[in-house]
């Protein structure tokens, strides 16, 4: 909705009997080749009403009289089409309640910021590792270390996919994303409003109001670009959970291999295009072996779990 049409409907809403004024000017204005004079509608509005729409910019001057500044979009609101143009930000409904997160979700925040400390506390480790350890270990006895890491990332990626699935909500992301792109698309406009002005040497005043009306455009896209938090919000949401259940499994992995707790004859792996190389032993850079071995697993059963889920993360507007 451009910035007549939203003028246009706060007008109607202040004023009920504001819609046949409109109306009136409109046939008006069909009937003179696209300019009206308060003389030929005096009858059907008050001066009052005609007054506002001018101050409001709904009017501006033309040649022999006033004309309507946008007439598309003076049409489309009294056609009732006001939302078939681009969407201000203003327009976009947005509710702030569904992007917020529960106590539940702030408790999992907090439980996952306090297991943090375990990648450098050997105290932390020592307790979160025997404790996985109870329902793992039996797991790692049965399995080479290689296939048990594999077991993990399947299991990750898993409850990663679900949880993003049921707590992420693509719908209020895509309406964040609208939204942007509507006060985007509402700028391009008033600037192309703005250069066919200048081109049909319209009046200063008019250029003057074009001005104003792209610097609240500017304003509103400042505003929507702060409100941006909420997405951020929705999207990390599901993540304190992914982290308050991964995090032990990681501290687990990194306890059994540290400790040595995997035996002699799994202290090696052969990696693809790696060969025979130790768990501690670094692959890219500092990062070692087993969590080289993971995040590739774990990124592949993501992607093979969406797919056999058909779970898509993709913001939607719907």
């Amino acid at each position: 909705m451009t910035r007549t049409a939203e003028k246009i409907d706060a007008l109607v809403r202040e004023d009920s009997s504001m819609a046949a004024a409109l109306e009136a000017i409109r046939d008006e204005a069909d009937r003179n080749g696209g300019e009206v004079q308060w003389a030929d509608v005096s009858d059907d509005l008050t001066s009052g009403q005609w007054g506002r729409l001018i101050e409001k910019g709904v009017l501006v001057d033309g040649d022999q009289g006033f004309e309507i500044a946008d007439r598309e979009a003076y049409d489309r609101v009294l056609d009732g089409d006001g939302d078939g143009g681009s969407g201000a930000a203003a327009d976009v409904d947005i509710d702030e309640e569904e992007s917020s997160w529960s106590q539940w979700d702030k408790l999992a925040g907090v439980g996952a910021l306090l297991l943090m400390p375990g990648y450098w506390f050997d105290s932390i480790q020592n307790v979160v590792g025997n404790a996985v350890n109870i329902v793992l270990g039996p797991l790692d006895a049965a399995l080479p270390f290689y296939a048990v890491i594999l077991s993990v990332a399947l299991l990750t990626g898993l409850y990663s996919s679900l949880l993003q699935a049921n707590l992420m909500n693509t719908e209020v992301m895509g309406k964040y994303q609208e939204r942007m792109k509507s006060v985007q698309n509402e700028q391009k406009e008033l600037r192309e409003k703005k250069k066919d002005a200048e081109e049909r040497g319209a009046s200063e005043a008019e250029i003057e109001r074009i001005e104003n009306e792209i610097e609240k455009a500017r304003e509103e896209q400042m505003e929507a670009m702060a409100d941006n938090l909420g997405m951020f919000k929705e999207q990390f949401r599901p993540m304190v959970w992914i982290m308050l259940l991964t995090i032990p499994l990681f501290l687990w992995m990194y306890w059994t291999i540290r400790t040595g707790a995997i035996g002699a004859a799994e202290e090696t792996v052969v990696m693809p295009l790696v060969g025979e190389i130790e768990w501690q032993e670094g692959v890219l850079g500092p990062m070692q072996a087993w969590i080289v071995w993971y995040f590739l697993c774990s990124m592949g059963f993501s992607q093979l779990i969406r797919k056999s889920l058909n779970i898509d993360m993709s913001p939607s507007s719907a």
